[in-house]
């Protein structure tokens, strides 16, 4: 850390520092940029890594992850937001007239897999949580009751009551088979919509579009569950306003019949028969007002904050897990473990395969897209993304840092190589200091 600050491009290192906004494990590229006259073959402009400290250019790692990089999980989760309020609001390439039409927010969560401890509230007071007079002692004697006012960050919420008892083979299966539950909850709710209108499936695109933006939030026990902002529109998207027989209580309607009806098989395995997975029993759906408790801010807010995380909240790891890992080595959660054993147990069988069980036993067998969303239902992270790439871009420009050329009379030749990532535990200290961002490590990283 002295040497670096002694160093006489110090200077140099913190601009590079601010630009990647503190990323926690920046990437690092060795390179260089020639812009050539088109007509002259004359070089107008190089940027090369050489003059850079350590030979390198430091650029944010983009994770969307908050436990790996919180700076870049910040930035994603703005985007986030953004996308999400402007298919609630407009803005963005969407119209204004969007706020007219129905919209809903909805939660569909998983069956039960056996009791767990549980912060309950009742009217702003904490209650207990398995309060049983003549509670039934399991197979393993263990009494399933808990009087316990537990607090936020007890660390037994989400753990079994009995953990012999509780169906972890379950719970893995419908982490797997969750991103199959919610395609057919999709189409079953543009089948019931087309129903509901007098139409056929066929017909119902030339009268109206589904637009939705989801996101997977895990609960401490260990399953994902979806949030999910979901609109009609019209046949060109949220720029035609949808039929008047779709209304927020038709598609309440719809919504409650598809989580209702809709199911995935996991198939037989190792003499256990087939079983068969739907959502859960508690089903919440909200309309979206501009004011009230749910507004378009709290729910872009609410969407764009998970966005960013994954299993951390169960005690699992944030990278993939090698068979040959011993798991005793990292600071798991016995509950996490044991979901963690089981995906790796089922993903070695031929009959799951499909399931990819132990290449995402990290996410406890759920292996889908946490924040997706419909192609019309607004922008796009790739359109924020260049936004804001053209206009660092323009402000280079404005600033001297790069030359103002014709882009149709210059070609550009860019040369670029891996050269690693991350820092050093002195400059980890500097950068923090720089950024004012706290230096946090996951215990998996101690």
């Amino acid at each position: 850390m002295i040497a670096r600050l002694n160093s006489p491009d110090y200077d140099r290192w913190a601009a590079q520092i601010h630009r990647t906004s503190g990323c926690r494990q920046p990437i690092h590229l060795r390179g260089k940029v020639d812009h050539f006259d088109r007509a002259t073959g004359r070089l107008l402009h190089r940027y090369t890594t050489r003059t850079e400290p350590d030979g390198v250019l430091r650029l944010p790692c983009k994770t969307r992850r908050a436990s790996r990089c919180p700076a870049c999980a910040e930035v994603y989760r703005a985007d986030t937001y953004h996308l999400i309020r402007a298919g609630l609001t407009g803005g963005k390439g969407v119209p204004e007239t969007v706020t007219t039409h129905p919209t809903l927010f909805i939660t569909l969560t998983a069956p039960s897999f056996g009791p767990v401890h549980a912060r309950r509230e009742q009217r702003s007071k904490v209650q207990p949580c398995h309060p049983r007079r003549d509670a039934a002692t399991c197979p393993h004697g263990r009494v399933m009751s808990c009087t316990t006012k537990h607090s936020p960050d007890d660390p037994r919420l989400g753990e079994p009551l009995c953990p012999h008892c509780y169906d972890y083979t379950g719970s893995v299966l419908f982490n797997a088979l969750a991103p199959l539950l919610w395609k057919r909850f999709a189409d079953s709710l543009r089948r019931h919509l087309a129903k509901l209108g007098g139409l056929v499936l066929k017909e119902l695109r030339h009268h109206l579009t589904v637009s939705f933006a989801k996101v997977a939030e895990y609960q401490r026990r260990g399953v994902v569950h979806f949030h999910a902002v979901i609109r009609l529109d019209g046949p060109g998207g949220p720029t035609a306003p949808p039929p008047t027989w779709a209304t927020a209580d038709i598609l309440t309607q719809a919504v409650e019949h598809a989580a209702r009806v809709v199911s995935a098989l996991a198939p037989a395995y190792d003499g256990q028969p087939a079983r068969l997975f739907k959502w859960g029993t508690q089903l919440d759906i909200r309309p979206i007002t501009l004011t009230g408790d749910l507004t378009e801010q709290a729910v872009a807010g609410y969407i764009a904050k998970y966005a960013t995380k994954a299993a951390e909240c169960v005690g699992t790891l944030d990278r993939r897990i090698n068979p040959l890992d011993n798991l005793d080595a990292f600071n798991l959660r016995e509950h996490a473990r044991r979901l963690i054993t089981t995906c790796m147990h089922l993903g070695t069988l031929t009959e799951l395969a499909e399931l990819r069980l132990a290449e995402w036993a990290h996410m406890l067998g759920f292996r889908g897209h946490f924040s997706t969303r419909s192609r019309r239902y607004s922008t796009t992270l790739g359109a924020l993304r260049a936004a804001r790439e053209q206009h660092i871009h323009e402000h280079q420009i404005i600033t001297g840092r790069l030359p103002l050329f014709d882009e149709d009379t210059v070609l550009v030749i860019s040369e670029w190589e891996y050269a690693g990532k991350g820092h050093s535990v002195g400059d980890q200290l500097l950068a923090a200091a720089i950024t004012g961002a706290r230096l946090e490590r996951s215990p998996h990283e101690l």
